[in-house]
């Protein structure tokens, strides 16, 4: 056997991760970033440094809500609508970024002093408007600085019924440093193409980590991705999905992570209210890459 260390760099420390499984209300961005904080403290106290929260999570996953309050169909008091009120409506489940992807929201101040009183890295999905009137499917990073950047913009939509709504982003591999790891971003359906994983492999990344928001009856495809993505790439996947949401999209949780060789670290039960932690650890990472090549030892197919 070849005993060459691995072609890529390794992080410098194990990095413990929480995955928050848990229900978020509709178009309340400031209940949310309350509860959010609340439940990264605790992820904290068990010594957690990275927190992962699901897709669209500080507005919910309820793209029909989000849609009629984009269109201003929320009503002033008596009846009329004014300019005021739909200016309201749109803000109700949208953050706003300015050009250098910063967001500066009084609602999520409470998660911001979180993550600063705990060192922890927090990733948690949001609908973000952009400058240029752009509405992306996002997920946010809320630094052990305090610092809130909108980390990553969803590159595949679902269908149309995201479609209508979002600009898919372009900016693939995205790799977001932690404590030294190397985290390639995702949310939800990106899970589904193994393009995007492996090219955040190739780019370096130690993990994957795949925001979601897989509806009840969807959680075999999740399973099977989130296994796959680590395997075929030997990287870490963390995959945070939700509970609840409407009746006509309820999610049923089973969030996890699994290890580079594919096996599962932790696993959320389904249905449950839960935080899941798992540590990722370079020595596994090392140990299954020695053996597990796939990064180093692929073939373009030969042509036909």
């Amino acid at each position: 056997m070849n005993d060459a260390p691995p072609p890529f760099p390794l992080p410098p420390h194990p990095l413990r991760t929480a995955v928050v499984q848990n229900a978020a209300r509709p178009l309340a961005i400031a209940d949310n970033a309350r509860t959010a904080a609340a439940r990264t403290a605790r992820a904290a106290e068990a010594g957690a440094r990275l927190v992962v929260f699901p897709e669209l999570h500080l507005c919910a996953y309820d793209l029909q809500g989000l849609a009629r309050v984009i269109a201003g169909d929320g009503p002033a008091a008596g009846g009329a609508v004014s300019h005021a009120d739909h200016v309201r409506a749109a803000d109700a489940g949208v953050l706003r970024a300015d050009h250098a992807r910063r967001v500066d929201d009084d609602r999520l101040a409470p998660l911001a002093r979180t993550a600063v009183a705990r060192h922890a890295t927090v990733l948690i999905g949001a609908a973000v408007r952009h400058p240029d009137g752009r509405l992306t499917n996002s997920l946010l990073s809320v630094a052990p600085t305090g610092d809130i950047t909108v980390a990553y913009d969803k590159q595949h939509l679902w269908h149309d019924v995201e479609a209508v709504l979002f600009t898919p982003g372009t900016a693939c591999p995205t790799l977001l440093t932690v404590d030294g790891w190397q985290l390639g971003l995702g949310v939800c359906y990106d899970m589904s193409f193994p393009e995007h994983a492996r090219a955040a492999a190739l780019a370096g990344a130690h993990a994957v980590v795949y925001s979601s928001a897989f509806a009840t009856g969807t959680e075999y495809r999740a399973a099977v991705y989130c296994r796959a993505r680590a395997l075929e790439n030997t990287v870490y996947s963390v995959f945070a999905n939700p509970v609840g949401g409407p009746t006509d999209r309820p999610c049923d949780g089973t969030s996890a992570v699994h290890a580079p060789d594919g096996t599962a670290l932790a696993e959320a039960a389904p249905s449950q209210d839960t935080t899941v932690v798992a540590d990722l650890t370079p020595d596994r990472l090392a140990q299954v890459r020695s053996y597990l090549r796939m990064l180093t030892e692929h073939r373009e197919p030969a042509p036909l």
